[in-house]
């Protein structure tokens, strides 16, 4: 392999040949060979998106010239682009800061930049990182990479799932099942009743999740070091957030608080919490579709699913629902970021929190998890639940909680005895009511409606 000779504030390193990056990228390369998981893509990107956006505000404010802020700029669209995604090498568990992946992204703008000049222009600390901090920079690329990854990945994923939702309301009304409450037999309930509240769930966990994110709007950026502000002009940090808005298409606003923004993860971590509640929720949803479809003949067997796969190695004929289980591991792995994310935020010392580029890993990875988990869910299984309504129909009326109905007109502690006895004489409730003597035929037959229970 070939090398080139870059230099720091440190020294000489040998870097690479055929790479952009610089001394302090090849440094955190060869002094973090720690585990397998990569600063993500979306952070990348969202740096790309930040340094343009802080170039053209240093251009509009007479501190960098048209020639460097267009580089800067050209190069910055490259790497949104993904056309230098193999320059972008260092590992999550590096420098609490995420000084090294700042350093990357201005080392590689850089010298991609001086490439197209065809001279050395740019340098990655005076132009590249130009009023401005890893401090601030690096909490202000987490920012936009969950919004971002938030409103256009998994939102729309959610929709869709509710809006499968909706039609197999519409498709299963006028079906009355059995309730169910403590794994046990419970009053009748229709069967679009049950989905509605799978849909309403995701409804709120919608709601929870816009409102998280108006929190992670707001940027770090113009902060600096320590949340001052030193060398960074005034009015950099509100411009620079309008040009990230506008880049974006969403509305970023500089935090008014620089202190707040570089030593407090709040936001992330209250955003990630509307995450998890939609990870519960889908658990139980992903949860009470396996039990329904359980069988399909010794189960509930009240719902069929797809058959997407063989599900035993040895059972002939199995099948299982997997995207069930793919869906509660997911959910399983959110809820465990968000323990991650929760111990990382309360780590803030002083001016600054150190735990920066886990708890955006931890993040992104579960708006990662969530959305294509929903999306397989939705296509693989759930447009394909269909209700197997003879079998609701007949445990409806096995169900020995229907004697509720009988409470007016026998009370409860006679309903009671009616239930037991039809239990444990494995008789129906009309027959074990007449046995006792509380009604005559007709009386129980003018009173017993399972279907008018809902």
């Amino acid at each position: 392999m070939e090398y080139r000779i870059e230099h720091d504030s440190m020294g000489e390193v040998k870097v690479p040949a055929d790479v952009y990056w610089g001394a302090q990228t090849e440094r955190s390369h060869e002094n973090f060979v720690i585990g397998t998981e990569t600063m993500p893509a979306e952070v990348i990107k969202a740096f790309s998106v930040l340094k343009k956006a802080a170039a053209m505000a240093n251009h509009e404010l007479g501190r960098l010239s048209d020639e460097k802020c267009e580089l800067i700029c050209r190069v910055c669209d490259e790497i949104y682009e993904g056309k230098l995604s193999r320059h972008f090498p260092l590992v999550v568990w590096q420098t609490g800061s995420g000084t090294q992946s700042n350093m990357n992204v201005n080392e590689v703008i850089a010298n991609r930049g001086n490439e197209l000049a065809g001279r050395k222009l740019l340098h990655p600390n005076d132009d590249v990182n130009m009023s401005q901090s890893s401090n601030d920079t690096f909490p202000t690329a987490m920012h936009i990479a969950a919004v971002v990854e938030t409103r256009e990945k998994l939102i729309p994923e959610v929709k869709a799932l509710i809006a499968t939702f909706e039609r197999l309301e519409e498709e299963n009304r006028g079906i009355i099942k059995c309730g169910r409450t403590h794994l046990q037999d419970a009053v009748p309930i229709a069967f679009s009743q049950e989905i509605s509240g799978w849909r309403y769930m995701l409804l709120n966990c919608l709601e929870a999740i816009e409102t998280s994110l108006k929190g992670v709007l707001r940027l770090a950026l113009g902060g600096t070091a320590v949340g001052t502000g030193l060398n960074c002009p005034e009015g950099f940090a509100e411009l620079a957030a309008q040009y990230i808005s506008e880049l974006t298409g969403y509305d970023f606003v500089s935090d008014e608080n620089k202190f707040h923004a570089l030593s407090s993860k709040d936001a992330l971590c209250f955003s990630h919490g509307a995450l998890k509640t939609l990870a519960v929720d889908m658990m139980k949803i992903a949860n009470d579709v396996r039990w329904l479809a359980s069988g399909p003949r010794l189960g509930l067997g009240e719902i069929s699913i797809p058959a997407n796969e063989p599900g035993s190695s040895i059972m002939p004929g199995k099948v299982n629902p997997t995207q069930c289980e793919a869906v509660t591991m997911a959910a399983v792995q959110v809820m465990g970021n968000d323990a991650a994310i929760g111990f990382a935020a309360s780590q803030g010392n002083f001016e600054l929190n150190v735990f920066m580029p886990v708890i955006i890993y931890d993040h992104l990875q579960s708006v990662r998890l969530l959305s294509d988990s929903i999306a397989s869910f939705n296509k693989n299984c759930a447009s394909g639940i269909r209700a197997n309504r003879e079998r609701m129909r007949d445990n409806l009326h096995r169900s020995l909680m229907l004697v509720t109905c009988l409470n007016p007109y026998i009370g409860y502690e006679n309903a009671a005895r009616v239930s037991k006895l039809a239990y444990e004489e494995d008789i129906s409730l009309k027959e074990a009511c007449l046995r006792l003597g509380f009604m005559d035929e007709a009386a129980f037959d003018e009173a017993f409606h399972p279907e008018e229970m809902i």
